[in-house]
This record gives structure tokens, C-alpha cells and sequence, in this order.
């Protein structure tokens, strides 16, 4: 049976949205175009929010600056969808408020949207946007080169760790980019350090991505009552699930492409 390309989503805000696609275009050096281009600030003041957006080093040990699921965690009720120039916030799949992403006056009305749904949210906070380096808190190479920047998740190591703990686990909580079936469960631990292809784009597999409690947050929910961090731990003696890709080739993929090893 063939490796193959089960489903693809992104994430146009940094860990607050998730939306899927059929297809997507593949930047070297740099991820899923689109992907984690916008952010929100947390207790940054607009000239901090400023530099943080536009320069790579100011990001280096501030990643607590911005906000995650991880420390707002009733975020996750919410969802961003991103289409051409169009940003919007949405909560179960109504829209809220939709922003021209090129009229930067509008940004502010969707940080004061998301303050006055959750007033207890830390103030000020900022969007900011970046699609040319986008808002990636795994390793940083240099300037250009955004390392670790595109997730794989193995369909069934998904299955395997629901039968393990006997829990509906949904595949959004681990907000991959590259779904994969076809292949056994956990395999792609023997990735590491290999190079793969997808529709002849070459990527190299850099390590296992290792979760936080985020994982824990039932997807358009803040439900967080499931520890599957615990539960990874207990039943894997890990934290782990996917891998981390770099690409090195520009192009695209799509539902259904096939996965090879190089």
C-alpha cells in the first residue's frame, strides 16, 4: 500500500485558527505559503508589537508575547479564516467580523473584536502580519531559512493513541499541516533525519515535535478535560506526535499525492 497525502490544513493565525484545503503551495526554506503569516501581540506596546513583527531576532525568547492556546486558552472557541485579502473571525462556523488585510486601519477593530469576546485577555494586544517570515516558534536557522516550519501526523499513530487511552481523539487538536495514511502506526519516528518526497518536492524530516497542553483543548471548544499530554506520556513514555518538515524544494501538493522515501 501507498504512502499518501490524506488531507492538508494551515493555520493563517499563529495557534488560534485551522483550516483545511485541498491543495497548497510549498515555499523553500520557508513552509506552506500562507501559513502562520498573522499573529496576535500579548502586553506589547505597538512599537514592541511593531519590531516583533517585522524582525526575526526580536522573537528570539518572546514567544510568550504572543498569544497561543497554550496561555489563552478560551481562544479556542474561536477560528480565523483566511481567503485572498479577506481575514475572519468566526465561532461555530458563523462570522463575527471580517477584515481587508490590506487596510491596516481594520486590524485594529479585530484586536478590539477579540478584547471585548474575551475581556480577560492581557491588554493591549496588536494583529500583526508577516507573510514573508512567517510566525514560527520552532528552530530558527537565520534571517531566511525557517527550519522545523511544516508538521506530518501520521493518520494512524492518531488511531493507535485513541485505542490506547479508549477517547475520541480528533486530529485538529495536533493542528497539523501534512496528514498521511498508508503507513503503520508511529513509523515516521524512523523518519528522522531522512529526506521524503511529496509530488516531487524534497523535504527533510528534522525530529519528532514534542506537545503541550494545547492538545488537551477539544477543537472550537475550551474544554480542556481530556489530558492527552498525560496520557502520551503514560502509554508512549513520550510527549511526541508528528514530525517536523523542512522544505527543500518550492512547488505544490495536494489531497492524494504519494509519499516516498528518498
Amino acid at each position: 500500500m501507498s504512502i499518501s497525502v490524506s488531507s492538508i490544513s494551515y493555520c493563517p493565525v499563529k495557534s488560534i485558527s485551522f483550516q483545511n484545503i485541498k491543495s497548497c503551495e510549498i515555499k523553500k526554506n520557508i513552509g506552506i505559503i500562507g501559513d502562520r503569516i498573522f499573529a496576535f501581540s500579548k502586553g506589547l506596546d505597538l512599537n514592541q508589537a511593531q519590531l516583533f513583527e517585522k524582525k526575526l531576532e526580536e522573537r528570539r525568547g518572546k514567544w510568550n508575547k504572543i498569544l497561543t492556546l497554550k496561555n489563552s486558552p478560551s481562544l479556542n472557541k474561536y477560528n480565523f479564516l483566511f481567503d485572498n485579502d479577506k481575514l475572519t473571525l468566526t465561532q461555530n462556523n458563523s462570522e463575527i467580523l471580517t477584515i481587508n488585510i490590506d487596510e491596516t486601519s481594520e486590524y485594529e477593530l479585530l484586536s478590539n473584536k477579540i478584547l471585548e469576546l474575551e475581556s480577560s485577555l492581557q491588554k493591549p494586544i496588536y494583529l500583526m502580519k508577516n507573510k514573508d517570515i512567517p510566525f514560527f516558534d520552532t528552530s530558527i536557522s537565520n534571517k531566511t531559512i525557517l527550519n522545523h516550519s511544516i508538521s506530518l501526523i501520521n493518520t494512524k499513530s492518531v488511531v493507535d493513541f485513541q485505542n490506547k487511552t479508549n477517547q475520541e481523539i480528533e486530529t485538529q487538536r495536533f493542528r497539523g499541516n501534512i496528514f498521511v495514511d498508508g503507513v503503520d502506526a508511529w513509523e515516521e519516528r524512523n523518519w528522522i533525519g531522512k529526506i521524503i518526497k511529496i509530488n516531487d518536492i524534497l523535504f527533510k524530516v528534522e525530529k519528532n515535535i514534542p506537545r503541550c497542553v494545547a492538545i488537551n483543548l477539544k477543537p472550537n471548544t475550551d474544554d480542556n478535560s481530556l489530558n492527552l499530554l498525560q496520557s502520551l506520556k503514560k502509554n508512549y513514555n513520550h510527549f511526541d506526535m508528528g514530525i517536523y518538515l523542512t522544505a527543500l524544494d518550492s512547488g505544490k501538493i495536494s489531497i492524494g499525492d504519494i509519499i516516498s522515501l528518498t
